[in-house]
Formats: structure tokens, sequence, C-alpha cells
């Protein structure tokens, strides 16, 4: 029986998304999207060009298109309550509703939730709603925090004293907030990210996958959505140990069960960004749906049919269904445009040479007379897999190497001296 399904979104993480499913030669896939994705494009049987957050539009092409289940791929259309509109009309989906995507879409009701339910891995922390307020905290305390505003920033809004800003900084940063901003403990360790498919009960976890925000090489510059990824062929981190591992999975199970007694049943995929301390994993934050890297490490090893998947996610049946991932490393690195994040060079030629066994993932890019341009945003990433990290870097090296234009990557990510570099820190710390 052919299923019907629509993709939300037109990223990296949505061409993971559509290509893990186009697998399934009977998933028929439809798309939304604001500008044409080339890959998820042409994996569709039919796109329309719309702004994610266009909800009415969206309803009215799912029904036109006798849509039998929808993935949301960003955070915005979640907080716009495109999962509540789209299951109002009969379509079922694989996202949150808009109260239980608050998980990510409001830092302060996550933190006041994880505090309320004693859910451990919450840091310390404090909300403000206005900017005075919190500028008097932070010049009170001697004490480095993390700045957080409390909606969605596409991943570019969190800054960290004594990382991204002085102290002088700080205050002019609250100040721009406008004041609902969180205010919490700076945390000290090694990130790693634990993504789950989600039913609203049962949690089935994935790869876990390091993320790396900054711009340039040596983790040095402004934060970015992410310029690149990387797993391990056991699927864990050395040094992230197996209890460590438990404890953040606990901690996303205790998250979701929270969410149910609150009556907000969270049902879809559920990210959980950790910074793994002397004392264990402590929450950064949730995420209501796939990483973008991470999506494409982990759809990448999926071996598991992912409509059949889905499928068992929107019906509450995830613990009968078969989860499998390749024993094998992936290392993803992102081609950004030159000048990416502050400022981007847009509307340039990008082509595509040779780059041999890696998976190639279209993101912020668009075709204009037969040729491929970038535009503001990440351009395009390229995922290596194999038997070793070394392996999989390679192939991701080479090529992300074999493209021509004014983009650019980080080399870096993947490479054996930068996660040495990992693990003699958190062996340090311990």
């Amino acid at each position: 029986m052919t299923m019907k399904i629509l993709v939300v979104g037109g990223g990296g993480r949505e061409h993971a998304i559509t290509r893990a499913l186009s697998c399934n030669s009977k998933a028929e896939i439809f798309s939304v999207m604001s500008r044409k994705n080339p890959g998820i494009a042409g994996l569709s049987r039919k796109v329309l060009l719309e702004k994610e957050t266009n909800i009415p539009k969206i309803v009215r092409f799912s029904r036109d298109s006798n849509i039998d289940l929808a993935i949301i791929g960003p955070e915005a259309p979640l907080e716009a309550g495109i999962v509540d509109q789209l299951e109002g009309s009969g379509i079922s989906c694989v996202g949150p509703t808009r109260a239980a995507a608050r998980l990510e879409t409001d830092k302060a009701f996550c933190r006041q939730m994880m505090h309320s339910e004693g859910i451990a891995g919450c840091p310390k922390y404090r909300v403000f709603h206005d900017s005075e307020d919190a500028m008097a905290f932070i010049s009170d305390h001697e004490e480095d925090m993390a700045i957080k505003p409390i909606g969605l920033t596409g991943g570019k809004g969190v800054k960290i004293m004594g990382e991204h800003l002085d102290r002088k900084g700080a205050l002019d940063y609250v100040k721009t907030l406008g004041g609902d901003v969180v205010l919490e403990e700076r945390l000290t360790g090694e990130e790693f990210t634990l993504q789950a498919f989600v039913d609203g009960t049962h949690l089935i976890p994935m790869p876990i996958v390091q993320d790396h925000k900054r711009a340039f090489e040596g983790d040095e510059g402004p934060n970015t959505g992410g310029m690149g990824s990387y797993s391990m062929p056991d699927h864990n981190l050395p040094f992230v140990s197996a209890k460590d591992c438990e404890k953040a999975f606990s901690i996303m199970t205790d998250a979701v069960a929270a969410m149910e007694k609150v009556g907000d049943p969270y049902r879809g995929i559920l990210y959980g960004q950790f910074m793994n301390t002397r004392n264990g994993p402590m929450v950064i934050e949730f995420n209501a749906r796939f990483g973008d890297p991470e999506a494409m490490n982990v759809l990448s090893l999926l071996e598991s049919d992912f409509c059949e998947l889905l499928y068992h996610l929107v019906e509450g049946t995830l613990h009968s269904a078969r989860v499998d991932f390749s024993k094998q490393a992936t290392v993803c690195k992102y081609l950004v445009p030159e000048g990416y994040p502050e400022a981007p060079v847009s509307g340039q030629p990008v082509e595509v040479g040779d780059y041999g066994d890696a998976i190639l993932y279209y993101a912020n890019i668009e075709e204009r007379a037969g040729r491929l341009v970038t535009l503001t945003s990440r351009t395009m990433a390229f995922v290596g897999m194999g038997a070793t990290l070394a392996e999989a870097e390679s192939v991701a090296q080479n090529a992300a190497a074999s493209v021509k234009g004014r983009v650019r990557y980080r080399q870096d990510i993947g490479t054996e001296a930068l996660l040495e570099k990992r693990c003699a820190h958190m062996k340090e710390l311990r």
C-alpha cells in the first residue's frame, strides 16, 4: 500500500529525511518549503513553495494531496501550531503539538518543568522578563553565565560569558533581548547530542553525535547553525561512558513522562543536547525535531524502513518497531558561503565535482539557469561513512574539497586530532 508522506522544510535536515523516506518504494513524497531545494524536489512527486509557517496553505495542500502522514523538519512551524492544525484535519504528524514543542520553543517553560518535576540534569537558572532585572543579576554575581533568549533563535542566540562575551558585552546583549531571558550557570565539559524517536510513551534512541557550532577551525569564531558533526561505529563517543549515556537517555525519558503528566504528550523526534560535565550529563537544551546536521549522520546510518518506523511512531507502537543503524562511523561537513555567518556572500555559483562515496545533502542553495548558487545560510553538506572515524572523515573531506566556488568548510571536523582533544579535556575534568 502506498503511503503519501509530506515533508515540511527545505534544508539539509529535510533532504536527509526525504532521502531516508525515498528508500521505501511505496512512499509517495510531497514537500513544502520556502525555497526549492533541488535535492528534496528531485525526490518529491509534488512541491509546494510556501513559507513553512503558512499553515492554512499547508493544510489545504495536504488535504488536496490526500496526505497520510506529515513529518515536520524545522522548529518554526512547530511553534506556529502546524501539528495541531494538520491533526485537526485528520493528518497524522511526526512532530509535537504547539504545547509539547515548548520543550524547545520556550526555554523558561523547559527549565521550570524540569525543576518542578525533579528531572535530573537541570542547571541552576533564573528566568527574567525585565532586562534591568537580568542586568542587575549579572552585575551582582561574579560567575560566568549562559545567556539564553526564551524563544527561538535559529541556534545562534545563546551567548556564553567568558567564551562569547565579556561582562560588559553580556550586559549589552541582555539589553538587546528586551528582557525575556534565562540566565544559567555556565557548564564546563564536552557536548554531545542524543536524539530519540518518541511515540508519546516509548523512546528509541539513535546513535550519539557531536556537533560543532563554531564557525572556524579549532572551535574559533561565532556560533553557527552547525558546521558539521560526527558519530562513531559503536554509536557512542569515547568521552561519554555507558553510565553517561544511560543517564542522558533517562533524562529524556523523564521529560517525555513529565509532558504526558502535564497533559501535553510528546510525539515526534526529541533532541537532547547535553554537556558531559565532571558530574555527568547536564541538559543544555531540548529540541523538538531532528538536529541539523545531526539528522544527516543518523539517517544516513538507518537500515530500518523509515516509513514503517514513522507509522509505528504515530500509532503509539514504537515498542514493536525494529530500529537498526549501521555500525559505521559518520562525518558530516557543511559547506557555507564565504563570510558566513555574519556577512555571507550570496548568489555565487557553486560547482560540485566528483564526491566519491559520500552522500550529498543540499541545504540553503538554489538552482538558477541550470547552475547552483549560494544563498545566505549553509549551502550543502557531505556525509562520509566508514568502518573507522578516519575512513569516514577521509570520504567527507575529499567530497567537500571537490566543490568549487566561494564556499568554505571546517577541515578539522571528524579528525582524530580533534577527537583526541575532546577526550583529553574530559579526562582532565574527571
